[in-house]
């Protein structure tokens, strides 16, 4: 039996909301994680909580990443 499908809504009760974001930013700080060590690249991850705090991962230097990015043509 497979994995039912997620809907993806706003979730009304706060403290419900806190646990799924600190669950769902572990998942994806896990994976940018393991995309900049199995593929070599440079991963630059911020996110920023409803309160305004931020989180982040970053591969390398994270200032020098997001220079690269913001300087980028394309």
């Amino acid at each position: 039996m497979g994995r039912s499908k997620v809907i993806v809504k706003h979730i009304d009760d706060p403290v419900k909301r806190k646990a799924t974001f600190q669950k769902r930013k572990g998942g994806v700080m896990k994976k940018a994680m393991e995309l900049s060590v199995l593929c070599g690249c440079e991963i630059a991850l911020v996110c920023f909580d409803e309160r305004g705090d931020m989180h982040q991962f970053a591969s390398t230097d994270m200032r020098a990443t997001l220079k690269r990015a913001f300087n980028h043509k394309g």
